[in-house]
């Protein structure tokens, strides 16, 4: 187990990122809280996703923003070296030919969007829209 020598909370993980203390809030609160170079990404992923999902509503679960409608449909969030979409396994298995020629890592309902200028946003906003509408989600 590896303790956070700033909160004193225990994972299972070395350095696992957590957040410390309270977690954001907002969307907005979550962003800011990034570092300044990854805002700019998290807000096109963040538009993508709300042209994607307008009837949808904007939250925080897990500690991650989240497009909700009933149910959990999408996630994202920053990590040191990529940025985290979370769409569920479904989705990373129906789109495991177009995330491969994007660039993306994949795992079981993950996908990894290494920091570059390069965003896939059209794809972005087609896996969300396929989760609505499939009910395959987060």
């Amino acid at each position: 187990m590896w303790k956070c020598p700033t909160c004193g909370r225990e994972f299972r993980n070395t350095n696992q990122h957590h957040y410390c203390g309270k977690a954001p809030e907002t969307v907005d609160e979550y962003i800011l809280a990034q570092d300044e170079n990854v805002r700019e990404y998290l807000q096109r992923i963040r538009s993508a996703l709300k042209s994607a999902l307008p009837d949808t509503v904007e939250k925080i679960s897990w500690s991650m923003p989240t497009y909700w409608n009933g149910h959990n449909i999408i996630h994202f969030a920053a990590s040191k070296k990529h940025i985290g979409l979370y769409p569920g396994p479904e989705a990373v298995a129906h789109f495991a030919e177009k995330l491969d020629r994007a660039g993306c890592m994949t795992s079981k309902g993950t996908i990894r969007i290494p920091w570059s200028e390069h965003l896939p946003l059209e794809l972005i906003a087609e896996i969300a829209a396929w989760c609505r509408d499939t009910g395959n989600h987060a």
